[in-house]
């Protein structure tokens, strides 16, 4: 039987600032060198105490992400790389990707991050426009945002970019510009997230004071029409709702796990992973305060709390997370919600059956969320 390839996702949970769109699990970094310290202690014996739980697998992808991963030291990220692929054997073909800001501090780093062995950044432009970086609570502008661009293309072997969009007062036009001139920096994958007002941030309040007004829905599904028709007419590919690569080679390796419910093993504060272990697929999740993390991570088990997944829950998470996908799910990972031919069916349009996969059109994806509710009931 072929190894279960294996990802390992790093929560590091520390940001120069709160973002008022994020609603992650964050906390503000204010010098805590001592912690961060012992924070990286406690995700390495998190990453041992994982190693005889699963056994051997094929180590496919390292994701740092956040939080704000750029603003470890460099030896910090050396030492997690370093034990993962000590535990785990790497792949000739292993990802490791690591989130960044492009700030001109951060931007120092890069080449200190590609020499631990990050080959792949993921950089948060989230725009080129001073005024909108401004309003989404960003602490670098436009100019130092190319600038990182640059030199990220330069150090790393692959780049990818992420924008947010559907902004207050964004037209299609500007945004259509806006994103060619991003694309233009040397990109091979491109994150667009439409902005979406999250419960309990800092922009919720903001809609519910009346200081903050999205788009209308029309211009907004405008917006999202012009993003998939320029990313095409770049050479980009949707290979999932939010995500578009030049290629199958320049998709991401580490989420395409997530999406294809293949196992991953989540470290770091509030960190999620799921494993298969003796034929049961379990969720864990990570203690979310980090003073917890760290206590907990001494366990001889680890840091997470375990739970085994039902069939049916398996199912639910599979129509999730692979309807985003252009490649779709099985019909029989489905079989558990009751997903049939005639149920896709009745789906007209939006949905269709290629051999024994189910896939979103394009004309679906708008309302995916519709879709993934109608099924899995």
């Amino acid at each position: 039987m072929t190894p279960v390839p294996l990802g390992i996702y790093v929560h590091w949970p520390y940001c120069s600032r709160v973002c008022p769109y994020c609603d992650f699990n964050v906390v503000r970094e204010r010098g805590r060198e001592r912690e961060k310290a012992a924070l990286v202690d406690a995700i390495l014996a998190d990453l041992r105490a994982h190693a005889p739980l699963i056994g051997p697998r094929p180590l496919r992808s390292i994701f740092l992400g956040g939080g704000t991963p750029s603003l470890m030291a460099p030896e910090h990220v050396c030492a997690i790389i370093e034990t993962a692929t000590a535990l785990w054997p790497a792949a000739a073909d292993i990802e490791i990707t690591l989130e960044a800001n492009p700030t001109d501090a951060e931007t120092g780093r890069f080449a200190a991050f590609a020499a631990a062995g990050v080959n792949r950044l993921s950089l948060g432009l989230q725009s080129l426009n001073d005024e909108a970086l401004r309003r989404l609570g960003r602490n670098h502008d436009s100019t130092s945002g190319r600038r990182a661009a640059r030199a990220a293309a330069e150090i790393f072997p692959r780049m990818s970019i992420d924008l947010i969009y559907a902004l207050p007062g964004q037209n299609p036009a500007d945004w259509a510009s806006e994103l060619a001139d991003a694309i233009a920096l040397g990109c091979e994958h491109v994150s667009p997230y439409q902005l979406t007002i999250e419960p309990g941030t800092a922009f919720d309040r903001a809609v519910r004071r009346k200081t903050l007004k999205p788009p209308e829905e029309e211009v907004a599904a405008d917006l999202y029409e012009v993003t998939q028709s320029v990313l095409r007419d770049h050479g980009f590919d949707a290979y999932e709702v939010s995500n578009h690569a030049r290629g199958p080679s320049a998709r991401s390796a580490h989420n395409l796990l997530y999406w294809r419910g293949q196992d991953y093993i989540g470290v770091g504060p509030g960190a999620h992973g799921r494993l298969t272990i003796a034929s049961e697929r379990w969720a864990t999740l990570a203690p979310a305060a980090v003073a917890d993390y760290i206590a907990r991570a001494a366990r001889p088990d680890g840091a997470a709390e375990r739970e085994r997944l039902s069939s049916r829950e398996r199912a639910t998470e599979r129509l999730l997370m692979g309807l985003r996908t252009a490649e779709g799910v099985a019909l029989s990972e489905l079989a558990p919600l009751g997903v049939t031919r005639d149920r896709v069916g009745d789906l007209g349009a939006f949905a269709q059956l290629e051999g024994e996969r189910l896939r979103i059109t394009d004309k679906g994806r708008p309302v995916l969320d519709r879709i993934i509710a109608e099924l899995a009931t």
